[in-house]
């Protein structure tokens, strides 16, 4: 199939490294995955074309140095590599960066560029959140591992949607930041806070694509859009 025509989701699945292409584009591939190449393309401004030319770039030039096939693994083991890498790291991510956040927005609340109201952002962000966890490892985790993944269309149904909101989180974030953008002279505790931000993005980013674009996709595959 033409790549234009291909969902970001599937993108993602087939040609190791195309995560990076779509972060360098801005193109959503874990909330949004489900979007054609051209439609993301358009909807940024971009010249699609580029964008498919680099992904064939990639194709031709084989699997990614240290980039995982994360498609080869079982549905028990993935889900492992989600519970151990995902939702165990986030919770211990979110309580260090609110009181980073707290410490910032004390310190520094007379500057310009102080993200205002980010601690209180990133206390609703670790809520939602851990109540979303905590769905996937009571209910819809269980039943994958059992192999009643079929059955199960309705909660991924629900962990589709809830990672649409921690898209919009994510946003709001990055807006807060000014997209975890430090002012010059910025103090070692904005340093570490925004350092720590950037990687629970990425980690978060990650671990939605996972979800959404290779372990849902076994067994509800969402629509190419």
């Amino acid at each position: 199939m033409n790549l234009m025509e291909q969902s970001l989701g599937q993108l993602a699945r087939q040609i190791p490294g195309a995560t990076r292409v779509f972060e360098a584009h801005r193109f959503d591939f874990c909330c949004a995955g489900n979007r054609t190449l051209r439609a993301a393309a358009a909807a940024a401004g971009i010249d699609g074309a580029t964008v498919a030319a680099e992904l064939q770039a990639l194709q031709t030039r084989g699997t990614a140095a240290g980039e995982p096939d994360w498609s080869r693994l079982s549905d028990a083991v993935l889900v492992d590599h989600i519970l151990h890498r995902y939702h165990t790291v986030h919770r211990e991510q979110l309580p260090e960066l609110i009181r980073l956040a707290n410490r910032v927005e004390q310190v520094h609340g007379k500057h310009d560029d102080c993200p205002h109201g980010l601690a209180e952002h990133l206390n609703s962000m670790a809520q939602e959140l851990e109540s979303h966890m905590r769905k996937e490892e009571v209910v819809l985790f269980p039943l994958i591992v059992r192999g009643h993944g079929a059955t199960a269309a309705m909660p991924i149904g629900v962990m589709r949607a809830e990672h649409q909101d921690h898209g919009a989180a994510l946003q709001r974030l990055n807006a807060l930041t000014q997209d975890m953008t430090l002012p010059q002279g910025a103090c070692a505790t904005w340093h570490a806070l925004y350092t720590g931000l950037r990687t629970f993005r990425d980690d978060l980013v990650t671990h939605i694509h996972i979800e959404n674009n290779i372990l849902f996709e076994r067994f509800a595959p969402a629509a190419v859009q």
